[in-house]
């Protein structure tokens, strides 16, 4: 899926919450300490992404199985974040030295 589709909102309220099985209040709470970030309709109403359903969905986890705070939560979800950013950057130096790298452009050089 791409990451357009992923970021589209889609889910009111009501139906996230019956997704994630979390109280309304509770994914309200979570918006407005920065957890997700549902976009909003000209009439105010939010709209919530794949995405988001999936940040709710691992907070619930988090939260429920494990037993973690909010406080840990946010520590987890930073790292994880952090985590993420690092594997893009090792992709993007790896697909630029394999490009550097390639037999044609090795062939090239040699002319």
């Amino acid at each position: 899926m791409s990451a357009e589709k992923h970021d589209e909102p889609l889910y009111v309220i009501s139906i996230v919450a019956k997704m994630v099985e979390m109280h309304p209040q509770t994914i309200r709470h979570y918006e407005r300490i920065g957890f997700v970030k549902p976009s909003r309709t000209q009439g105010k109403m939010r709209l919530y992404s794949r995405k988001d359903v999936e940040s709710l969905s691992r907070i619930a986890h988090f939260t429920r199985d494990m037993g973690v705070n909010l406080a840990g939560v946010e520590v987890i979800l930073r790292l994880l974040e952090e985590m993420e950013e690092l594997r893009r950057q090792l992709e993007r130096e790896l697909n630029e030295e394999v490009r550097e790298n390639s037999p044609n452009r090795q062939r090239r050089a040699k002319s």
